[in-house]
C-alpha cells in the first residue's frame, strides 16, 4: 500500500516519506479492530484512503496552529481519526484525543506509545462535556461527530477566545450553518480534495463572533 499512500501523500503536499509512520499507526489499527471492532471499515487499503486520507486532507488548515506550538483537541476521536495522523504529519502540533469509549482510548494510548507520539499527543478519556480544560485550545475539529450546533455547544468551551472549530463535513451542511448558535460565525467554507475518494468532502471553519468571548 506504501505507494498508494505516498502517491496520496504527494497530491495533498505533505512529503511522501511520511509514509512510514502512518502505514505503522494503520498496521495497528487493523489489528486491533480485528479484536475491538474499533471502525466499520475491515479492508485495510479502504482504511488508507477513508480513514488516513480523508484525515490529512485538512492538514493545510492546522499549519499556522503547528508552527506556533499551537494545541487542538479531536473532539469524538474514535480511534484517533484526524488526530493522530495530523499529529504524525505536524511535529509542532499538540493534541488530545477526546473519547469516552474505554478499548478505543486504549488503543490511542498503545498507538501513541509505540508511534513515539508522547507527551504532545494525549488521550483524554472522557465525554467532550466533561474535559476540564476550557480555553485550552486554539482549535477544536470533529469528523463524522455531530451538527455543527451540536458540537459548538459541547466544545466551544475548549476554545480560545480567538479559537476556531474546523469541522470536516461530506456535503456543504447549510442548515447546520444557518443554526449555529448565538455568538458563533461561519469564517470560511472549503471544498477538500481527497486523493482515491470520489465523494464530496468540506472543512467548515467557525469561530466566536468578532469581539464576543
Amino acid at each position: 500500500m506504501r505507494p498508494t499512500l505516498e502517491t496520496g501523500l504527494t497530491g495533498l503536499g505533505l512529503d511522501p516519506a511520511l509514509s512510514t509512520p502512518l502505514l505503522d499507526y494503520l498496521a495497528l489499527l487493523a489489528r486491533w479492530n480485528r479484536a475491538y471492532n474499533l471502525t466499520a471499515i475491515r479492508n485495510p487499503r479502504e482504511m488508507l484512503v477513508k480513514h488516513l486520507l480523508d484525515s490529512l486532507a485538512m492538514h493545510a488548515f492546522v499549519n499556522d496552529i503547528a508552527a506556533a506550538g499551537g494545541a487542538l483537541a479531536d473532539l469524538g476521536t474514535g480511534a484517533g481519526l484526524p488526530g493522530i495522523p495530523l499529529a504524525i504529519t505536524k511535529p509542532g502540533l499538540r493534541v488530545a484525543l477526546v473519547e469516552s469509549n474505554g478499548k478505543k482510548a486504549r488503543f490511542m494510548r498503545e498507538a501513541i506509545r509505540k508511534l513515539d507520539l508522547a507527551p504532545r499527543v494525549r488521550v483524554l478519556e472522557s465525554r467532550i462535556e466533561a474535559v476540564d480544560e476550557a480555553g485550552a485550545f486554539d482549535a477544536i475539529t470533529a469528523r463524522a461527530l455531530a451538527t455543527l450546533p451540536l458540537i459548538i455547544e459541547l466544545g466551544g468551551p475548549l476554545l480560545k477566545p480567538d479559537g476556531v472549530l474546523l469541522a470536516m463535513k461530506g456535503t456543504h451542511p447549510d442548515d447546520e450553518i444557518a443554526a449555529l448558535p448565538a455568538g458563533w460565525t461561519l469564517r470560511a467554507s472549503h471544498r477538500l480534495d481527497v486523493p482515491g475518494l470520489d465523494a464530496e468532502r468540506h472543512l467548515i471553519v467557525v469561530g466566536r463572533d468578532q469581539g464576543r468571548t
